[in-house]
């Protein structure tokens, strides 16, 4: 049941969770009636959470017939992480000039949960973190509502993550990263700021010939 509160938001952000999670897989069909009755509300809330996924490029719905999740598209994919990149850097120029540990306080407790989700094995909670330490940069940057948009356009890239994450090297990789992005901003070191997040946000995509031979139903 859903709580009080914008229904529609709510099954948005649950249906959203479960597609960037991949445990609703490219191809699959989503029945409007049932998610309405498994939550227990109208198919109106329901109706509008899907417009919605479908602006986002996660679902397509074709009128009068179905509803099915989108497949992973790369070239969305390339192009916001194209738009988060050039956002990104500028959020750790700002923030490596002003140099400020208290600002990223935040990003420092998150890095911690981080290492402390990776010796779990538990990698969900270990992205959910990952997304949380980034938008602490945007809040301490003065620009949350970045984030905000960024979010809404992750979706393919987020889901090539998922595949990637797994991956020997890949969880290592991230927080090396995200300890590197921290020390940088700490120092005012501002070359080396920008190397560290064209290092952090290129990873993915430089794999994606292989995640694609790997999981080629997902595209």
């Amino acid at each position: 049941m859903v709580k009080r509160g914008s229904a529609s938001t709510q099954i948005h952000d649950a249906l959203r969770e479960r597609i960037i999670a991949l445990e609703l897989r490219p191809g699959e069909f989503l029945s409007r009636a049932e998610i309405a009755a498994f939550y227990g509300v109208s198919q109106t809330p329901v109706r509008d959470a899907m417009i919605r996924l479908e602006e986002e490029g996660l679902l397509i719905i074709y009128p009068q017939s179905k509803t099915i999740v989108s497949k992973i598209n790369v070239a969305h994919a390339q192009e916001t992480q194209f738009l988060r990149l050039s956002i990104e850097l500028e959020v750790v120029r700002r923030l490596a000039q002003e140099q400020d540990a208290n600002r990223v306080a935040r990003a420092h407790t998150c890095l911690s949960l981080q290492r402390a989700a990776l010796a779990a094995g538990d990698l969900d909670e270990f992205s959910r973190l990952d997304r949380e330490y980034h938008a602490s940069l945007y809040q301490a940057a003065g620009v949350p509502n970045l984030w905000t948009i960024i979010t809404a356009r992750s979706g393919h890239i987020d889901r090539l993550r998922k595949l990637n994450l797994p991956d020997p090297g890949k969880s290592s990789s991230i927080l090396s990263c995200h300890e590197r992005i921290l020390a940088t901003i700490e120092t005012g070191d501002l070359e080396k700021a920008e190397a560290v997040v064209r290092e952090h946000l290129s990873g993915t995509l430089a794999q994606v010939g292989s995640i694609m031979e790997r999981h080629p139903e997902y595209f």
